[in-house]
Formats: structure tokens, C-alpha cells, sequence
């Protein structure tokens, strides 16, 4: 009875000595209180109304909801800023008659980071990633969502990796 009681008991402790600090999002022991991500201005030749306010409110929300950090408007202890550098739509694929088949939207972010208490975590980085869909279709509406949606979701994940996550 005793063997088997340490049969099962070594596993469990074992489990828990062994992960340290650790949570469920992938970042360490962050070494910070607040955040403050500045508005990310569009300054890509193509102007695209309302993505600024609604990738800057992306980041700050998967940030929030991923760490226990506060959301500071100034003086922050990490501090997100930079700017939507491009905002392109190009024909990916061609059909036999050299129509576009398929087109590509495609969103680089430039990101300049920085640790108040960590400054050799200053990081400036472009982050970029695409939506493609077919060239017979609008990007507006619900599909100009999607596209944006997917887009914002992978750029902001990848920010939050780079600098929080240390992946």
C-alpha cells in the first residue's frame, strides 16, 4: 500500500516542482505593473479609415486580457507604440487569361517597445501578415472584417510574443 502511495504521489510532486513560475499565457515573471500602448498612427501610402483605432484597441486588449498588467494612458512600465507602415492589396494568383484569381491584403506594423525597468528589452521590430481572398469579391463589409480580424489577431500575438512571451 505504502509503494503505491509513493507511486502516485512522486508524478504529482515531481509536476509541481518542476514548473516554476509559469502561467497559462506563456509569459514568465513579468517585471512590470502597468503598460501603456500609444496610438498606432497609418502612415502607409494607402489610408484606410479606422484601422489605427482598431489595431491599437486589439493590442491593448490581448495584452489585458493575457497578463495581469494595468492599462495606463501615460507613464508606463512597458510602453507600445509605432505605426501602420503598409496597408497593400496585390493580385496573388492569375487565371488562364490573365485575370486576377486571387488578391492579397497585406498590413506591416512597426513596433518600437520599451521597458522602463529592463531597458536591454528595448526592442524596434516590423511585424507584418496578409489576408488573401478572391479577386471576384469586394474588401468590404464582412469581409474587410475578417480580413482585418485575422490580420490584427496574428501581428498582435506575434508583438505580444516577442516582447512578453520571449518566444
Amino acid at each position: 500500500m505504502k509503494k503505491i502511495q509513493h507511486i502516485l504521489i512522486a508524478p504529482i510532486f515531481l509536476l509541481l516542482t518542476s514548473c516554476g513560475i509559469y502561467n497559462f499565457t506563456g509569459t514568465g515573471e513579468i517585471d512590470a505593473k502597468t503598460f501603456q500602448v500609444n496610438y498606432f498612427q497609418n502612415v502607409s501610402e494607402l489610408v484606410e479609415p479606422g484601422i489605427e483605432r482598431d489595431f491599437t484597441l486589439k493590442l491593448q486588449d490581448l495584452i489585458q486580457n493575457q497578463t495581469n498588467l494595468t492599462l495606463t494612458n501615460t507613464n508606463g512600465d512597458l510602453v507600445y507604440e509605432g505605426e501602420i507602415t503598409d496597408y497593400r492589396i496585390a493580385p496573388m494568383t492569375a487565371t488562364a487569361d490573365l485575370t486576377a484569381a486571387q488578391n492579397r491584403l497585406s498590413i506591416t506594423v512597426n513596433l518600437r517597445f520599451s521597458n522602463k525597468n529592463k531597458p536591454d528589452e528595448h526592442l524596434e521590430k516590423k511585424f507584418s501578415f496578409y489576408y488573401d481572398y478572391p479577386a471576384n469579391q469586394q474588401l468590404i463589409g464582412s469581409q474587410r472584417k475578417t480580413a482585418l480580424t485575422e490580420i490584427f489577431e496574428r501581428i498582435t500575438q506575434d508583438m505580444f510574443n516577442e516582447t512578453l512571451a520571449k518566444w
